[in-house]
């Protein structure tokens, strides 16, 4: 079952949903509005390796906007980190953002309960397309769990901001 806006309120207000910056104009009528990092994660080669921590440069969202390039891909991070006891938030592109040949992969959109932190996401520029800073881009749901939760402990557990792939941890 999918929480809709009063109960997300109830929720964060008790304590069961936690979202950093909470601010009820970011409430829809069964999610909650999350914003773009002011930062990107850009990798450095062309080819990637799954096996190895391959290296990256952070590029800074200047407050008028930053370009992304046709073709061009870069790591993101929500703005806000959300957690929760009790539900499993879930996380999804805003309809408009596609519109305008963005494609946004949310890398896990369902976010395990008990995790808090940012979400990275992947931006694909399909077209020429200006981000900003703080953007409303995504939105989370939170959604009811049925049974007992186990606590959130592996690889992606206590990081912040734009996570780069730990593919090679699995080797």
């Amino acid at each position: 079952m999918i929480l809709t806006w009063k109960e997300i309120i109830k929720e964060v207000n008790s304590w069961n949903i936690k979202i950093e910056n909470f601010d009820e104009k970011n409430i829809n009528t069964n999610s909650y509005d999350v914003r773009l990092w002011n930062q990107v994660l850009k990798y450095k080669d062309n080819t990637l390796d799954s096996k190895k921590d391959n290296e990256y440069e952070i590029i800074n969202i200047p407050e008028e906007w930053l370009l992304l390039e046709r073709w061009e891909f870069v790591l993101a991070s929500t703005k806000e980190k959300f957690w929760s006891t009790k539900y499993t938030p879930l996380i999804h592109n805003k309809s408009w953002v596609a519109r305008l040949w963005l494609f946004i992969h949310i890398t896990a959109d369902l976010i395990d309960t008990w995790y808090y932190g940012n979400s990275t996401l992947q931006l694909f520029a399909t077209l020429p397309v200006k981000i900003y800073p703080g953007m409303k881009i995504w939105q989370v749901s939170f959604w009811e769990t049925k049974w007992e939760i186990d606590i959130y402990k592996w690889k992606y557990s206590e990081w912040n901001g734009i996570i780069s792939s730990k593919s090679h941890l699995d080797f």
